[in-house]
């Protein structure tokens, strides 16, 4: 079986954590035997970056400096990947043709592809504008099409306007089966839709589990700390803005706690002036973007994982932690919730509420025999449902039924 994979968001040189999940499901796909390809658009800079305003540039992208650096084509992992260039407008201007941009950036690259490359299927990890170029193409070649959700479609872009929406059922009812990465999307999805999807969860290798953090040399400073972790980009919707807030309160009570940031982004000097500004830069630790296996030992290390994001398709890392049998704390409503039974295998607290935040937090720290608990029964649901192997064996079984 071949199978071509649409995102926009999927890792690229500067940016490896970007779209991990969607690689990692994509690499264990390939695994067990189905051929890919992923096409990843980026979008195109018309000029040389001293002429564009530094304004728009921020509203293209965080990291629109290094556009101009993504490779024509890499091979990740064993995965061969393009990225191909495609017109986008600042602040999502004209986003309701997005998904006809993106498909006038791919279709040539596409159709050299093919040559090479006959796929019998297309899986679009998002509705617009990658579903919508995905809708195209399937057309133009008579393939079969699989869309995958994110937060994404439906917290934002069905909600900007009518021609967006628009845009984004034609998509999914171009589709001939949708994917919800969580319980809460497909909730969504069948509620304003009316489309019920296969819900496949993202997932974890458990090879990957790291019980003696320790041997790490470099680690071994927080031996006899109590370590609160975020692994996030640093975007506003994360909410690592009120996991600081939170802390500052915490640690009038937890003399030995401290907080680690692991990630990089467009709120990261905000972030540090917030830090200083609380006064509590002796206790917060930002390591920006790490190896995979680097965030591994993290989760490892720390006493609670920590992730208050209000925008949030599935969530992997908190998936990660729970894997290391760590209690995890994320936003009510959000992907997670729905693998997070309250209070049995981690805690929610509410979107954009400190002190929510501060409650879940002081709850976990206070009671170390529950917290634990907690944390065992996280492990046991993750390694009994969500481990990649099962995720992508549910994918190829969609495959088989759309074919």
């Amino acid at each position: 079986m071949k199978v071509l994979h649409i995102s926009h968001v999927y890792p690229v040189p500067n940016d490896r954590l970007l779209g991990l999940a969607m690689h990692r499901q994509i690499c264990e796909l390939s695994r067990i035997g189905c051929e890919v390809r992923v096409i990843a658009p980026v979008p195109w800079r018309p000029f040389p970056a001293r002429y564009i305003p530094s304004n728009w540039a921020r509203y293209i992208s965080s990291n629109w400096a290094t556009y101009s650096d993504v490779p024509v084509s890499d091979v990740l992992q064993g995965i061969s990947a393009f990225y191909p260039r495609y017109i986008t407008f600042p602040k999502a201007l004209l986003f309701s043709t997005s998904g006809r941009r993106m498909y006038s950036g791919i279709k040539r690259l596409v159709r050299a592809i093919r040559t090479d490359f006959p796929f019998d299927l297309i899986h679009a990890h998002m509705g617009l504008p990658d579903g919508y170029a995905g809708m195209i193409l399937a057309r133009d070649y008579g393939s079969r099409l699989v869309i995958t959700i994110q937060a994404t479609d439906i917290d934002i872009s069905a909600n900007r306007g009518a021609r967006c929406l628009h845009a984004l059922k034609t998509a999914l009812n171009g589709a001939n089966c949708i994917i919800s990465p969580s319980p809460r999307l497909s909730r969504g999805l069948l509620g304003r839709f009316g489309i019920s999807p296969a819900t496949i969860g993202y997932g974890v290798d458990p090879d990957e589990y790291c019980p003696d953090p320790y041997r790490n040399e470099r680690l071994r400073k927080y031996k006899g700390r109590r370590v609160l972790l975020s692994v996030s980009r640093l975007t506003r919707s994360k909410g690592i803005e009120l996991v600081l807030l939170a802390f500052k309160q915490l640690i009038s009570q937890h003399q030995k706690l401290d907080y680690i940031v692991i990630g990089d982004g467009p709120e990261k000097e905000r972030l540090h002036d917030l830090v200083q500004t609380l006064g509590i830069q002796q206790r917060v630790t930002f390591l920006g973007n790490l190896s995979h296996q680097e965030v591994m030992e993290y989760m490892g290390l720390c006493e609670v994982f920590c992730l208050p994001s209000w925008q949030e398709t599935f969530g992997l890392v908190y998936v990660e932690a729970m894997l290391h049998g760590k209690p995890v704390v994320g936003c009510r409503g959000q992907g997670i919730d729905g693998l997070i039974v309250e209070g049995e295998s981690g805690l929610l607290a509410e979107p954009r509420d400190v002190r929510s935040l501060i409650n879940a937090l002081e709850f976990l720290l206070d009671n170390n025999d529950v917290a634990r608990r907690i944390g065992e029964e996280g492990r046991k649901l993750v390694l009994e449902n969500y481990t990649w192997e099962a995720s992508a064996r549910k994918c190829m079984k969609v495959y088989e039924e759309v074919l």
